[in-house]
């Protein structure tokens, strides 16, 4: 089969190195690519926003099977456009696809469908919006979280825990901070507890969830500095027991379905479900319909069995005959990204020890990096994320951090602890 997937990120370099592992797949494509996805398949100089484009290099190259990795173009259209030319893609359409694309959206999804999540308004003017805010804080609100309603990569949202914090971000939104995702604002109130990611694939008739994972947001260690969109992650999640994956099977994601089906939605690909491990049990921070990153990259690392198999059958609405075989050694993903990010960066620095990092048996995967005069160099503020498995979560920190300190660029910098709470209740036990 010829295969392409859509994408330029860490998350469509593992799902290139994965399919490539299947015995159907021929060759693979994958537009735009980077210097790492270049050594799993051939990249194509078309952005993700150029869907017209795209579908005719399809067409054109009789591509049997696309794999849409980023949220913009699948919230743009890019399943639909597909579908109409006769093309198999997997992923939502745009109209599902604004359980990711729209705050407000899938809030009410949530409440019609009765999947807990946090209470929640919803505003177009900021002085309202700040009222609201107020208000809740002088209720006693221990912290207010104001979301942009639109995509905004991961950065705009913000925890606040007092009226200042929470008023200045709501006014930044306004003012553009975002462009068009900050021209309405969704704020709720502040769910406490230990997140974990969800994973899990939906073909409008079933819903299964991948192993758990556990991303880590904030820019530095302990959880401090500015959000981000992911600086490690690891897989599985031991906060999400079997007890708590029976509760978000039969509350969130069996709800979900019952969602989709009720309202004709056509949703073949991946809802991710960030979740919010509470005292009162576990409840949904947000949806999004696409792969998580840097979640995939441990979670798929994880994964025994044909990847391209479970998502064919997922895509044609057979998703209930896949099987998914899973290893029991932990996977933990370490973001090393570009000095400066999420702020102001700079790019085109050479990077090297890349041979050394696989040599230790880590897989890195590439996420802002390009091929410029025979030497990879960094492009962007997430640039590779390294990834490696161990018997033991500390075993495959361990083995993570060893690769991780064979590579180098200038102004590079990592997390140094990632992982941190699966290790403590592993020290725990």
């Amino acid at each position: 089969m010829k295969i392409l997937v859509i994408g330029g990120g860490g998350r469509e370099h593992i799902l290139c190195w994965k399919l490539r592992q299947s015995g159907m797949v021929k060759k693979i494509y994958c537009a735009p690519g980077n210097a790492g996805i270049a050594q799993e398949a051939e990249c194509v100089d078309i952005p993700v926003s150029e869907l017209e484009p795209l579908v005719d290099f399809a067409v054109k190259n009789a591509i049997d099977f696309t794999v849409v990795g980023p949220e913009a173009p699948l919230c743009d259209g890019l399943v639909d456009v597909f579908k109409a030319r006769g093309l198999k893609v997997f992923g939502p359409d745009k109209i599902a696809a604004q359980l990711e694309g729209s705050k407000t959206y899938a809030k009410d999804f949530m409440r019609k469908y009765n999947i807990p999540t946090a209470d929640a308004g919803t505003f177009c003017d900021a002085d309202k919006a700040n009222e609201f805010v107020n208000r809740k804080f002088n209720e006693g609100a221990k912290g207010i979280v104001i979301k942009a309603d639109g995509l905004a990569a991961g950065k705009g949202v913000l925890v606040a825990y007092d009226a200042k914090s929470a008023t200045d971000f709501v006014n930044s939104c306004f003012k553009g901070t975002f462009g068009a995702a900050g021209n309405r604002v969704l704020v709720e109130e502040c769910l406490f507890g230990e997140e974990a990611s969800i994973l899990a694939l939906c073909d409008g008739n079933t819903v299964v969830p991948l192993a758990s994972s556990q991303d880590h947001k904030r820019a530095l260690d302990g959880d401090l500095g500015p959000n981000t969109g992911g600086m490690g992650a690891y897989s599985p999640a031991p906060v999400v027991d079997d007890k708590v994956m029976a509760v978000i099977k039969r509350d969130v994601l069996d709800n979900f379905l019952r969602g989709v089906q009720q309202e004709k939605l056509y949703f073949r690909g991946i809802i991710f479900v960030g979740i919010m491990v509470t005292e009162n049990g576990p409840k949904v921070l947000e949806f999004n319909v696409r792969f998580g990153d840097p979640e995939v990259q441990a979670v798929l690392r994880r994964l025994d069995s044909d990847l391209l198999d479970v998502m064919l059958k997922t895509a044609d609405g057979r998703l209930s005959e896949a099987e998914m075989k899973w290893s029991d050694d932990p996977s933990v993903c370490v973001v090393m990204a570009s000095g400066g990010y999420p702020d102001t960066y700079e790019k085109g620095f050479e990077i090297t020890g890349l041979a050394e990092a696989a040599a230790t048996g880590a897989v890195v995967f590439h996420a802002g990096t390009a091929l410029k005069d025979g030497r990879i160099v960094n492009t962007g503020g997430r640039v590779l994320g390294v990834t490696a498995r161990g018997r033991s979560v500390r075993e495959a920190i361990k083995n993570a951090y060893a690769a991780v300190g064979k590579i180098h660029w200038e102004g590079c910098f990592s997390r140094k602890d990632i992982g941190h709470r699966a290790l403590a209740r592993e020290c725990n036990k």
